[in-house]
């Protein structure tokens, strides 16, 4: 063994032992919890994808600052989900497809794979596309090359998993801080009306069915549900409880990182959105639909400088959000039928829809679009048996959900249903 494998080796085993003195009260307050973060960081890079990017820059661009309080419901949702999804890990030791394998039918458990597979591709289409297009218009990477970059540089963040599960974790995590930082930067340069920021994000606003399409698709980019998946499996065996106690203070400190981690995803979420209201509505740009775009003409609005920082960002995001993605396309083949692929030949699978789609020159914004429908099909599947498997006390022992969450889960969950409903009836040509 490698003096680096063994020295990073020893980092989780320092998380371990760091969790164990937080579990038995010898570290407090936020030393108690540094060991505990990570999970939460790697499930919320999919609520900063480049998906998001163009859903949040449409809206901004169109609406100005009158749909962020989607913005912000969206996110309270994918809060509650992803506190679900890591509290069924820590209750049970098994991932949310591991129980669909145990407790459903056979015939069941293989269609849900199947359509959790399709979702993992469309997903990772449109990372891939985001970090595509930000390698060709920062480095001018033809974009054909691009994608094979891209999937160089997404395999080679995924080996870092064999050294331990805490060297991926703080990779993913300094991704994350480097797009919050990058718009941290973009909030400086394009200057918002906070009063408009403040007052939208809390008073709901769908003046016509523009706005309708767009609200739902920024819903439908914000909860994803090959991350739904993940987070059950990123934290059923990462620090092993002793007994019931132990799982209690390991789902609590596993609700305030997933508090955080889903803040920052949020705060990034409402800052594309009011940074294309401020820049881009209010200079008369209404129709910025596409990223591509959004670039050049943010260059002449605030200068080169913000609009690498936008680019960086992207890159951050498309190269972040695609490995997760091979991530939990790995947990939903294991945990649905019981093996797995090389993680090389899942990536080289994964990408070529997207090289295809380079190759034929399609439209990168319409493939992401489709891929936005793909999800909405998938979706509920998840978020039901998830609502399913934690209100069950036989299942999650103390874990259980109170009587409250299981009821405001599942009116969130009858809310993403409904919504994505009507982003297909939409999508397909309906109108109202």
């Amino acid at each position: 063994m490698s003096v680096t494998t063994t020295s990073l080796q020893t980092s989780d085993s320092k998380a371990v032992r760091a969790a164990r003195a937080a579990l038995d009260h010898r570290r407090r307050g936020l030393r108690a919890l540094l060991p505990f973060l990570g999970p939460a960081f790697v499930a919320c890079v999919a609520y900063i994808d480049p998906g998001n990017y163009a859903t949040n820059i449409q809206s901004g661009s169109q609406f100005g600052y009158r749909l962020l309080w989607v913005v912000v419901l969206a996110n309270l949702m994918a809060m509650l989900i992803q506190h679900l999804s890591a509290k069924l890990g820590i209750a049970t030791g098994k991932s949310l497809p591991e129980m669909c394998r145990d407790h459903f039918p056979q015939w069941l458990t293989y269609v849900m794979w199947a359509f959790s597979e399709v979702a993992a591709m469309a997903t990772d289409i449109a990372e891939f596309l985001g970090a595509t297009v930000g390698l060709n218009l920062l480095l001018h990477i033809p974009m054909l090359w691009g994608t094979l970059v891209t999937g160089v540089v997404t395999y080679l963040i995924l080996t870092l998993d064999r050294l331990g599960f805490r060297p991926l974790e703080k990779f993913i995590t300094a991704f994350v801080l480097i797009i919050a930082l990058c718009y941290v930067v973009e909030t400086a340069f394009s200057k918002p009306n906070w009063g408009e920021v403040a007052y939208h994000s809390v008073v709901p606003w769908l003046g016509n069915q523009a706005a309708v399409l767009l609200a739902v698709g920024v819903i439908g980019a914000t909860v994803m549900p090959h991350v739904v998946y993940l987070h059950s499996s990123l934290t059923q065996n990462r620090i092993q409880p002793r007994d019931e106690e132990d799982k209690v203070k390991i789902a609590r400190f596993s609700a305030k990182e997933v508090a955080i981690a889903m803040s920052l995803a949020g705060l990034v979420n409402l800052s594309m959105m009011f940074m294309a209201a401020s820049v881009f509505h209010n200079t008369g740009h209404t129709g910025i639909a596409d990223i591509s775009t959004a670039y050049k003409i943010l260059t002449p609005l605030l200068g080169p400088a913000s609009a690498a920082v936008f680019l960086i960002s992207l890159l951050a995001s498309g190269f972040s959000s695609s490995a997760v993605g091979t991530m939990a396309g790995q947990v939903i083949m294991q945990g649905f039928v019981g093996f797995t692929i090389p993680l090389w030949l899942r990536r080289v699978i994964t990408m070529i829809p997207t090289v295809i789609i380079v190759a034929l020159g399609i439209n990168p914004t319409e493939t992401l679009v489709l891929s936005q429908v793909v999800l909405s099909i998938v979706l509920p599947m998840p978020v039901v048996a998830l609502i399913y498997f934690t209100r069950r006390p036989d299942i999650m022992g103390r874990l259980v959900n109170r009587r409250l969450t299981t009821w405001v889960a599942s009116f969130c969950a009858a809310v993403i249903v409904a919504l994505n409903m009507l982003l297909l009836y939409l999508s397909f040509g309906g109108s109202f």
